[in-house]
């Protein structure tokens, strides 16, 4: 497997690759469509001036070319017999087709350098062939002649096309190593994202990232570590969850095994009897109402995509409520406050919904003193409605508010435990205020005790 190092190694050169001959590329078809004919048109230009001195001064005609080539021209001097004579640095290829010779010969000027071919990977500039001249006619001693004219680019830029190719060969060089660098200082943090992926596989929670880097790898590494807790609580969460339905579940079994073993004894008194059957009953009712709310909450889980949701009226629905807790009410002589407008329409899971009313309000009926009251009220606050269960109960510690909504948690685990709850009852409750888009806060004091369950109308 290739390292993320290598990776980009690979393509940091075929990036220089491709760019320096992409840069080549469109550098030549500007030389072809800009230069090319505006160094024909100069040379054109230099070429006749050598010719008009030549003729003006033929006596020094072979001086004066030898001194010119000198300072940076290649010259081929040919006559009408074929005779030549160079002057500078000999072509590479004396490559002129015979119709150019005589065209120059006749008296015409010859534009090698603007008619040169157009080629992706040559370019015209450098290429010292006969072809890619100016010519021009010179007339000596009545004799016509054909000069041929043209930059010896080697003598003119020899030292300086060593130092730009060492300029742009050193310029890849400390590109590729910069670029390297900089890739160990990006790819590092990515090393230590991979490491801190298999130690989370593994179990461990426990690391240090670098998330006080203020760019997207420093937001990553944060998120990165913002899911490393959730993972770690969600963790501890599934164990507790676990060893809390163990625990559930095996303190009825318990008992339930035990009282059965006693009602083996032939002998036991009638009352006895009774007592222990009546208690095997109670486990195993508890047990009937822990199973229906665990799968209860594992359908939620799972729910996001299958709720039914339909519009209907608030008020008829927590009417239905109220008359379902009647007798729990008078048993306690408690008193009610219904309070909810008759036109509040909401929109979600009818029968979820009515589970959040009942368990709200049986809570309030179950665990405050008897004499007491209940206020169950409902209103519009913008795009949303509120429904609040508010009792006069002795309130519930302020420490244990934000553990309320956690599965199988208890305020008084003994009261809970023989009234018969599982401790789901508020999990239940959130979990389907949130599958609804809504929210569920909790206020209390020594006064009594609020539960707000805000959902959205639509």
């Amino acid at each position: 497997m290739r390292s993320l190092y290598s990776r980009v190694f690979l393509i940091t050169l075929a990036t220089v690759i491709f760019s320096s001959l992409a840069g080549f590329l469109v550098s030549n078809i500007y030389y072809h469509m800009k230069l090319k004919p505006f160094n024909d048109e100069k040379l054109v230009k230099i070429a006749v001036n050598m010719k008009n001195y030549v003729e003006d001064h033929p006596a020094d005609a072979k001086a004066y070319l030898r001194s010119t080539a000198a300072l940076g021209y290649e010259m081929l001097l040919v006559s009408r017999q074929g005779q030549e004579i160079s002057y500078g640095s000999p072509f590479r290829e004396k490559d002129l087709a015979p119709e150019s010779l005589q065209m120059v010969l006749s008296g015409q000027i010859y534009h090698g350098v603007a008619h040169f071919p157009n080629t992706p990977f040559v370019t015209g500039f450098f290429d010292n062939t006969l072809r890619n001249t100016i010519g021009v006619p010179v007339t000596l001693n009545g004799e016509r002649y054909a000069l041929f004219v043209r930059p010896d680019v080697v003598l003119q830029f020899g030292e300086l096309r060593i130092f730009f190719a060492l300029i742009g060969g050193l310029a890849v060089v400390f590109s590729v190593a910069a670029m390297l660098l900089s890739t160990r200082y990006l790819v590092k943090p990515i090393t230590r994202l991979t490491e801190a992926t298999k130690r989370i596989a593994q179990g461990s929670y426990d690391m240090v990232l670098p998330v006080r880097r203020r760019d997207e790898i420093g937001q990553l590494a944060k998120h990165f570590s913002t899911m490393s807790r959730e993972l770690e609580r969600a963790e501890q969460a599934r164990q507790e969850f676990v060893a809390n339905v163990s625990h559930e579940i095996q303190s009825p079994l318990t008992s339930i095994q035990g009282f059965a073993e006693a009602l083996l004894n032939r002998d036991l008194p009638r009352e006895e009897y009774e007592h222990y059957a009546s208690i095997i009953n109670e486990e195993s009712r508890h047990l009937s109402i822990l199973s229906k709310q665990l799968l209860l909450l594992s359908s939620l889980d799972q729910a996001s995509e299958g709720l039914h949701k339909k519009k209907f009226n608030l008020r008829s629905q927590l009417r239905q409520v109220v008359q379902v807790m009647e007798w729990q009410l008078g048993e306690k002589d408690i008193a009610l406050k219904f309070e909810v407008p008759a036109d509040i329409e909401v929109s979600g899971d009818e029968v979820l919904l009515s589970q959040v009313w009942m368990n709200l309000v049986s809570n309030a009926v179950k665990y405050i003193p008897e004499g007491r009251s209940i206020h169950l009220k409902a209103d519009l606050t913008g795009d949303r409605c509120v429904v609040r269960v508010t009792d006069t109960g002795d309130g519930i510690a302020e420490d244990q508010l934000p553990y309320l909504f956690d599965r199988f948690y208890r305020v008084d685990r003994a009261r809970e435990r023989a009234s018969g709850s599982s401790g789901l009852g508020l999990s239940i409750v959130k979990k389907i205020v949130s599958l609804h888009e809504g929210t569920i806060e909790v206020e209390s004091s020594s006064s009594g005790t609020t539960f707000k369950v805000s959902l959205p109308l639509l």
